[in-house]
């Protein structure tokens, strides 16, 4: 390219957030919720549950590319704080506390206790994070067992949730997981199109050249840790509502993360939509192939293997790739006009 083209970009380009596509895909998200919030008065009792779960899965593989595919804290003990969630639910309500209210609370107590946490758990790098997150979540479960209200592996039930019809319970839990879903969608995106967004995504791409320009590179990462900590808690707490009963083993198993990492890896590591893409695709093949038991999770791992060897961007991350399509922009974008792009493919 000659010096008088590059000379020319500087007055010529802009950046631009937002684009035309992405503008249409707002206001239509924003339908999507408005027609997902009235849907319940159409809508069967397990048809509610289905969605239910939809919108629990969209909240986990959020929270776990937060933390992986943006901050780039790989972790395989994120099920810690979706035990925790649903645990600390129980406790709550245990305390005559009206169950939903209990939800919220113990949400925000997973947040809590996350910060500590990350105090010591971020002073690890690589490997050694990922796997002592999940001997955090293993020795969680332990002391969580001892609990004489959880009766070790047997477990316990949210038995206030009894004080509610099935059908506005089954509501309820519905409106709340959609609630926390946009919530917690709206926060992470807001956060990543932030000043501190820039600065977590560049501290994934290189730590110590982000520290060496001035970015407060703890608090970044302690503040997706915890932001991650907050949606898994809350997911626990609303699987915990859906379900009623609660047993250790279920809720803190590892099972938890690779449904988080399979979702990520399938929609798109790094990409906003891709979390949310591979949440319905997984929910689409639990719906389906659930039933085939281990199977079932074999046809997941080898999936997962697949994506990771062969297309390591995922599903999104290739269609934004091949056509630069983002629907919902977290950086920025410089735009060129069409004769400066004519111009410049022309000297390639």
């Amino acid at each position: 390219m000659s010096r008088s083209a590059t000379d020319s970009l500087p007055t010529a380009a802009s950046v631009e957030r937002w684009t035309p596509a992405s503008r249409r895909a707002a206001w239509s998200v924003a339908a999507i919720l408005v027609l997902l919030a009235l849907a319940p008065a159409a809508m069967g009792p397990g048809l509610i549950d289905r969605m239910t779960t939809l919108f629990i899965y969209v909240i986990l593989a959020a929270m776990w590319n937060a933390l992986a595919g943006f901050g780039g804290l790989v972790s395989v003990g994120q099920q810690v704080f979706f035990g925790l969630g649903a645990y600390f639910t129980v406790r709550i309500a245990d305390q005559g506390l009206d169950p939903f209210v209990s939800m919220g609370i113990a949400t925000v107590i997973v947040a809590g206790v996350s910060y500590p946490l990350s105090l010591v758990m971020l002073r690890l790098k690589g490997g050694e994070f990922a796997i002592g997150m999940w001997v955090v979540s293993a020795l969680t479960h332990m002391l969580v067992n001892l609990d004489s209200l959880i009766q070790g592996e047997t477990g316990t039930s949210l038995i206030s949730l009894n004080a509610y019809d099935a059908g506005p319970r089954r509501a309820i839990i519905y409106w709340l997981a959609l609630v926390a879903m946009t919530a917690i969608l709206g926060a992470l995106f807001a956060l990543l199109r932030s000043r501190t967004g820039a600065a977590i995504q560049a501290i994934r791409d290189n730590e110590d050249a982000a520290r060496a320009l001035g970015v407060n590179v703890d608090g970044a990462k302690r503040l997706i840790f915890v932001l991650a900590a907050l949606g898994i808690g809350a997911a626990g707490a609303l699987w915990l509502a859906s379900a009623t009963s609660f047993q250790p083993k279920t809720y803190f198993s590892v099972q938890w993360t690779a449904y988080m990492i399979f979702m990520v890896l399938v929609g798109g590591i790094g990409t906003f939509e891709g979390a949310i893409l591979g949440a319905i695709i997984f929910f689409i093949i639990e719906t389906w192939f659930g039933a085939f038991g281990v199977w079932y999770l074999i046809g997941l791992g080898l999936a997962a293997l697949l994506f990771s060897l062969f297309a390591p961007k995922g599903i999104w991350g290739a269609i934004e790739q091949r056509t630069g399509l983002s629907l919902m922009p977290v950086g920025y974008r410089l735009k060129l006009p069409q004769h400066l792009q004519k111009r410049l493919r022309e000297r390639e």
